[in-house]
């Protein structure tokens, strides 16, 4: 490989406000890049996709800002896509959740047989116009799985962008998740561990999640999105997980151990709020936690 590659997508499209879209600029101002080649680590910087923020979207209460979603979804499956063509590692700074989509599309141009573990404080399995609010950035998952709005489900090609047999989500906070969703999840045959695992043995609940996903894999995509961790100690989540309990270090062990798999293949890091840091200080202890993650 020729090293890493950080990709910002600055998008807020699919969020719930504004912010979010801030993330790439706020990390590379902490010293995302320099600090990680300082640390040894080979990665070069392809700038930004056009800043998409968040818009009031009353026309559509059930799938708010779906073309927005679906325009940055596309930009950077290709630039995901064309970076893999040069045989670089892409780190993606988003920007909401939404983005993964793309990701995977992306992957699965160079790789259809990709798989992804999907390190979040929510399951994100809402679907549009299912009595919600219609914002894109909980429905990740149930757009992968080929659920909800035809366009971003079909993002590349015939859906599910994922088999089921090549997810696992981990870090979810239970009191985000219905029986029902746990119960599809369980029948659709998805990998799923909840935030007491990771606050447990966040090394085993890595090792369990890629026990599953690589036997039907090929190269393995890490999602994280940063409300997996405790608002209480790292209250840079878009949307808040207070009391989950799952601490900034949990976060960085689990991740350290799903990124030293030889099937790991990408990092994409979301939601992110950089609007939460009046000082920069939360943002350079995430920042840290990313150089202790891919620093080896």
């Amino acid at each position: 490989m020729a090293g890493w590659v950080m990709i910002g997508v600055p998008s807020s499209a699919g969020a719930h406000h504004a912010g979010q879209e801030r993330a790439p600029a706020a990390l590379r101002a902490a010293g995302l890049v320099d600090r990680l080649r300082v640390a040894g680590v080979a990665i070069s910087d392809a700038g930004d996709l056009p800043v998409t923020p968040f818009a009031v979207d009353h026309d559509h209460p059930g799938a708010r800002n779906v073309a927005a979603v679906v325009t940055v979804a596309r930009q950077a499956a290709a630039a995901v896509a064309s970076q893999l063509e040069a045989g670089r590692l892409p780190l993606v700074v988003g920007g909401d959740c939404t983005i993964t989509l793309g990701v995977i599309a992306g992957f699965r141009r160079h790789h259809p047989d990709v798989g992804l573990v999907y390190a979040d404080g929510d399951a994100d399995l809402s679907t549009p116009d299912s009595g919600g609010s219609g914002i894109f950035d909980s429905t990740g998952v149930a757009h992968l799985l080929g659920h909800g709005a035809a366009e971003l489900a079909g993002l590349d090609g015939p859906p599910p962008l994922l088999q089921p047999s090549r997810l696992a989500i981990v870090g979810s906070d239970p009191r985000e998740t219905s029986d029902a969703e746990r119960r599809f999840l369980a029948q659709a045959g998805v990998s799923f561990q909840e935030a007491p695992a990771v606050i447990e043995d966040p090394s085993g609940a890595a090792q369990r999640a890629l026990a599953a996903v690589t036997p039907a894999s090929g190269p393995v995509v890490v999602h994280f999105d940063v409300d997996m961790i405790d608002s209480g100690d790292l209250p840079l989540g878009n949307f808040p997980h207070y009391g989950s309990g799952v601490r900034l270090q949990h976060a960085v062990t689990l991740l350290r151990a799903l990124t030293a798999h030889p099937s790991f293949a990408g990092l994409v890091l979301t939601e992110v709020n950089p609007t939460h840091d009046t000082d920069g200080s939360q943002i350079n202890r995430y920042v840290n936690a990313i150089i202790e993650v891919l620093a080896r």
